[in-house]
């Protein structure tokens, strides 16, 4: 069966609608500043086309990343960071979960009201359930953790300490950025899916480029911009 053509529709190019979900939510850009970058290229679009591109296209590119991603799962499960991060959404106070594993990537993201235990037993079983169990997981002294994986019988896999859990700290920083470009969110929901691509496409991106050689960085950005531009394809 031929798989369906999700630019089949569209007057604009598949290449240009990938180009400005890409900026939009991978640099702290705001929906006006890809429209006048794009205009910048000879591209005429308005900055409500590049909002209806990425609500439409966001999760699915951000699914067939995790879909290509799959071949390091079993890596995944060695280490992984859990933290939560504040997020005001009108005002009122949410709560970001977040699951990093050893190597920087982002597994999981879940917004909850409460940061209680009922909200992290939720958060370990979603993310669990579909990158399974890790091996030691590493978490701040927040009490509801510690419930949690009481409940499920990992108790003796958790790790807390002043400065181990940094990796999922500096995680948060990318979207701390995107966030205030944003002018932070409006809803629950729309911060779930935000988080969601973020995640993908960060994940997609990121080369820690302060490990590797300006050769090596040059030829993974390279890879992972073949990747993207192989998304959506019919």
């Amino acid at each position: 069966m031929t798989k369906r053509d999700p630019f089949k529709y569209f007057k604009t190019s598949r290449e240009i609608i990938r180009l400005a979900v890409m900026l939009y939510v991978r640099f702290p850009l705001s929906l006006r500043n890809v429209e006048d970058l794009l205009h910048e290229r000879g591209i005429d679009v308005s900055h409500e086309a590049v909002r209806y591109w990425w609500h439409r296209f966001g999760l699915m590119f951000a699914a067939e990343i995790r879909q290509r991603r799959v071949a390091g799962m079993k890596s995944r499960r060695w280490r992984w960071h859990l933290d939560e991060m504040f997020v005001k959404i009108n005002g009122e106070r949410h709560y970001l979960w977040r699951a990093v594993d050893h190597e920087g990537e982002v597994l999981e993201s879940f917004v909850t009201k409460t940061r209680d235990k009922k909200a992290a037993l939720k958060f370990l079983k979603k993310t669990m359930r579909k990158h399974g169990r890790p091996e030691i997981i590493v978490t701040d002294q927040l009490r509801s953790y510690g419930a949690a994986l009481k409940e499920i019988g990992a108790t003796d896999r958790q790790e807390t300490g002043r400065w181990l859990n940094n990796r999922a700290e500096n995680s948060h920083l990318p979207f701390r950025r995107r966030e205030r470009a944003m002018l932070r969110f409006r809803h629950m929901r729309s911060l779930q899916k935000f988080a969601t691509v973020h995640a993908s496409i960060y994940n997609l991106f990121n080369s820690e480029r302060n490990l590797s050689s300006r050769h090596i960085f040059k030829r993974n950005r390279a890879v992972a911009l073949a990747e993207w531009r192989g998304l959506g394809a019919a």
